[in-house]
């Protein structure tokens, strides 16, 4: 049979269109999603902001400020020492050194808790501060003599107060306000002899005060 040369070309018109269609499937890859697909993106999960213990869903919690207090009397260490929130006075006699060997603990709270700009002090034996740890203006020390005569009143330059220091012989409010400052400013007079570096106040002074103060 033969074949007209029109039927020749439509024959190889079909057989192109049938090996196109063929690479169409055979080469390229058949998973490829359809025309315009868009592709899925998962957004990462934000991670949950951290919260204090006990407390879900609050801002943490600040912490409690230091507390300032200072320490004077019979302590290795004496001066303004630094002291976390909840502290006890035995606290602040550690920092400030610990008590010396004549510090009286008895009469010092040790357990009372300690309150910022507070004024500790600890008296020594022989000597009772009226209100040790309450930072408020103690009373005059006293002592007793070594021959077991009635004791006399001696003011203690470490605690008394400006109205206390004012009625030995030859302090003046002026001169009781620097011991008041020199003692704050060095931690405290470590002898009564000490007292003579506080200016205005000379041997003539000290030697009409000596029997009336001590430390």
């Amino acid at each position: 049979m033969q074949l007209s040369r029109r039927q020749i070309i439509a024959y190889v018109a079909v057989a192109a269109i049938v090996v196109a269609v063929g690479v169409r499937y055979l080469v390229l890859p058949r998973d490829a999603g359809p025309a315009g697909a868009q592709a899925v993106v998962l957004a990462p999960v934000a991670s949950p902001a951290a919260l204090p213990s006990g407390a879900p869903g609050g801002a943490a919690a600040s912490p409690a400020p230091d507390l300032i207090v200072y320490v004077c009397g019979a302590v290795r260490s004496p001066g303004v020492v630094r002291l976390p929130d909840g502290a006890r006075v035995t606290d602040a006699l550690e920092v400030a050194g610990g008590p010396t060997a004549q510090a009286e603990l008895a009469a010092v709270n040790l357990a009372a808790p300690v309150t910022d700009g507070q004024q500790i002090v600890v008296p020594e034996r022989g000597a009772v501060a009226a209100a040790p740890v309450s930072g408020g203006a103690p009373s005059s020390s006293t002592a007793g003599s070594a021959m077991g005569t009635a004791p006399a009143a001696l003011i203690n330059i470490n605690t008394a107060s400006a109205e206390e220091l004012d009625a030995l012989d030859g302090v003046g409010p002026s001169t009781a306000q620097k011991i008041i400052d020199y003692r704050t400013a060095n931690g405290g007079f470590k002898t009564i002899e000490e007292i003579k570096e506080v200016p205005g106040i000379g041997d003539a002074k000290f030697a009409a005060m000596q029997g009336s103060i001590t430390v």
